[in-house]
This record gives C-alpha cells, sequence and structure tokens, in this order.
C-alpha cells in the first residue's frame, strides 16, 4: 500500500477523503491541529473503515515540527494538502491572518516536499479562483479574475507557487484540484461537516437552522442578476469530492499527466441557487424553517458554476450524488450529532 500523508486530516473534506482512500487500498496519516476541526472525528473513520489513523497534532507553519513527520515517515509517497483556513468573511477582516497561515504552510509542505522528495502532490484549490467569471460555466483555460476575498487570493497565490515549484522539479507531479461548493456527509451519517466556529456555509447552515441550534438562516441579497436573485453555485457532494482527490493521485502515480502540473475542475456543472438549494432542503426532509433576505455579503461571488469534461475525461471522475442527497445526507449527521436538543 502506498502511504499518503493527508494535511487537514480531520477537517471536513480531509476526513472525508481519508475514508475513500482507505477503501481504495492507501494506507494514510494525518495532520491537523485542530484548529477548526473535532479530533474525535479519526473515532469515526476508524468505525467507518476498521482502520486507525495516526494524526499528528502539528501546526503547518512551523516547519520543523513538520518535518518530524517526513523523518519519522521516510515512505510517503504522496501529499494531500487540504488545511487552510476557509471563511471567506473572516478573510476579509483578518486578511493577514489568512495570508499566513495559508501561503506559510504551503511553503513549508512544498520545503518537505523538495528536502524527502516525494513525488506526488494533491492540492486543495477553490473555484474562488475564478473570482467574478465573464462566463459560465467556466472551464480550467478560463482566465482568472480579481479575487474576491482574501482566502480566494491565498488559493490564487497557492496555485501560482505550485506552478512556479513544479517547474524546476520535474521529479514530481502536481495537481490543483478547484472545486466548488462541497456539501452533504458520509452515507453511514458518522462524519458530516462539523466546524469548531459558526458555519457561513450554506447547508450546514440550513440544517442547523431547521434543527433549532439558529433562529433563522439568512439569504445574503436577492436583488443579483439571477433568476430568483440570489446566488449561484455548484454544490457537488463530499464524497464525490473525497473520490477526486483518490483518482488523482491514482492518476500520477501511474503515470497518465501530460505535463507534471495540471489543473481540474470539481463541480456537477450545475448552478443551483440559495433559495433553489433551501426549496430542496424542505422537499427532500419535509421539514420548514425560517429564513430572511439580508444585505449582499462582501467577498461573495454572483454565480458560479463548473465545466468539468476534463475531470471526466482524464481522471474518468463521474459525481454520482444529486442536491437531494446532498440535503438527505447533511440532515441525516445533523440529526445524529444534534440527538441532544432532538425533542
Amino acid at each position: 500500500m502506498s502511504k499518503v500523508l493527508v494535511t487537514g486530516g480531520c477537517g471536513y473534506i480531509g476526513s472525508h477523503t481519508i475514508v475513500d482512500l482507505i477503501d481504495n487500498g492507501f494506507d494514510v496519516i494525518s495532520v491537523d491541529n485542530h484548529l477548526n476541526s473535532d479530533p474525535s472525528v479519526l473515532e469515526s473513520i476508524e468505525e467507518i473503515t476498521g482502520k486507525k489513523i495516526k494524526n499528528y497534532t502539528v501546526d503547518l507553519c512551523n516547519l520543523a515540527h513538520l518535518k518530524r513527520i517526513f523523518v519519522e515517515n521516510r515512505d510517503i509517497a504522496g501529499i494531500i494538502h487540504f488545511a487552510a483556513l476557509k471563511a471567506v468573511g473572516e478573510s476579509v477582516e483578518k486578511p493577514l491572518l489568512y495570508y499566513r497561515n495559508n501561503l506559510d504552510s504551503l511553503l513549508n509542505i512544498l520545503t518537505c516536499l523538495e528536502e524527502f522528495k516525494i513525488k506526488h502532490f494533491i492540492f486543495s484549490s477553490s473555484c474562488s479562483v475564478y473570482g467574478n467569471a465573464k462566463q459560465l460555466p467556466v472551464t480550467e483555460e478560463t482566465k482568472r479574475q480579481e479575487a474576491e476575498s482574501p482566502y480566494a487570493r491565498t488559493k490564487q497565490i497557492g496555485e501560482d507557487i505550485m506552478q512556479d515549484f513544479a517547474l524546476i522539479h520535474p521529479f514530481a507531479n502536481f495537481i490543483s484540484l478547484r472545486y466548488f461548493n462541497p456539501a452533504g456527509a458520509h452515507e453511514s451519517s458518522l462524519m458530516g461537516e462539523s466546524p469548531l466556529y459558526a458555519t457561513l456555509n450554506l447547508v450546514p447552515v440550513i440544517t442547523e437552522t431547521a434543527i433549532g441550534k439558529r433562529g433563522e438562516t439568512t439569504v445574503f441579497g436577492d436583488d443579483y442578476p439571477t433568476r430568483d436573485g440570489s446566488c449561484i453555485r455548484d454544490y457537488i457532494h463530499v464524497m464525490d469530492i473525497a473520490h477526486a482527490h483518490t483518482l488523482a493521485l491514482e492518476y500520477v502515480m501511474k503515470h497518465k499527466n501530460e505535463d507534471n502540473y495540471e489543473v481540474f475542475n470539481l463541480g456537477t456543472g450545475d448552478g443551483v441557487t440559495v433559495l433553489e438549494a433551501i426549496h430542496a432542503f424542505e422537499n427532500t426532509t419535509g421539514v420548514k424553517f425560517n429564513y430572511r433576505i439580508g444585505q449582499r455579503r462582501p467577498g461573495d461571488v454572483v454565480s458560479i458554476y463548473a465545466n468539468n469534461d476534463k475531470a471526466k475525461e482524464k481522471l474518468e471522475w463521474v459525481p454520482k450524488r444529486t442536491i437531494e442527497d446532498i440535503m438527505h445526507t447533511a440532515w441525516e449527521w445533523e440529526k445524529r450529532r444534534s440527538e441532544d436538543v432532538l425533542v
């Protein structure tokens, strides 16, 4: 089994990807300092897969501590790098925090890749690199526009760093996965999105409102130039996203890549408005909840959804789950993790 280091392995997408990697025969170790994650997810991973995962509680911005992981694990074949701060609104308020954390951690990981000759690197990027795209759906060749938030700019800069780094390190392969709006939960309901701090992501906001943790949901703006005035996003099930990382790793390990730096969009290809997502939740679960229309939120892109043809062709990746699947699994996870507040 090839050993893979997953950074941010206790986070939302990282934990689900670990499950998919194990299901596909990989040996996995994790590094996560639990800044915005719950270490108990490791128990859920073990319950789902039957495998106990070693996690290093290390801040990636500390290079000396990070290097010890590679010294102890000389057989790491690849790295999947998730660890980053990701709240758009917080990044607007605290840009230096985001630049220091997201970029220093990436630089340190790449430093270790160079020193320990790790051959495969998968980067967790984002559709936010496109900004307010002038044409939809976006392809990997769509020109990046001005970043709408410091978070998005860290992803743009991160991709640029990787591309420059790849040019002088032909021994290694680099993949940047630009995914759109991951949502939903593992079908077992044993794990899902569970941030330690208040989330701004739409689907957990919906489920938390529906179960009573929040008084209401705010729709940020109904005057955008979209079919119902609310922002359009491409919601993709987290397990579809997770499997794409496994496929990307297998893609470079089997030397199918033409260049040592490639980019792939990960989305369903269908745009869903915020109001349509709310209605999908209500129709799927039969649960009604309160929401109100609020002002536009700084940093929000009007509309973004993917052309995923390249990932389908080269990675043989096809998203299998719908917006209804997202809402169903997210609601089942919310009920499970909130059993103490259910009447």
